[in-house]
């Protein structure tokens, strides 16, 4: 009798089941943040493991504005479950594109 990692209705058990990478959580991150706030994520700041999933902060183009140097950024702390599925999000900070502030 062979030895499986699967249930008896095939799916895989809960202990065994495969979990996301980096990269795919990084992307699914952005992607997921863009389509609830409409904004487009321009870059992952930082990135980290935590207890139950993934802390990231993902700098968004909230307002774009000519010279491209005054349009609006804002900096989102995502959260996200093991699994890659975002549970939380909030806005740390906006700014604009051309000025740098030594705050995080």
């Amino acid at each position: 009798m062979a030895n499986t990692s699967e249930n008896p209705s095939g799916n895989k058990s809960k202990s065994q089941e495969e979990l996301p990478g980096a990269m795919d959580v990084l992307h699914g991150a952005r992607a997921q943040l863009a389509e609830l706030t409409g904004m487009t994520a321009e870059s992952v700041s930082s990135f980290e493991s935590a207890e139950n999933g993934w802390v990231l902060r993902i700098e968004v183009l909230e307002l774009a504005r000519v010279p491209d140097t005054m349009s609006l950024l804002a900096s989102y702390e995502v959260e996200l479950d093991r699994h890659g599925k975002l549970t939380g999000y909030r806005r740390l900070r906006r700014y604009e594109r051309g000025r740098a502030d030594g705050n995080p």
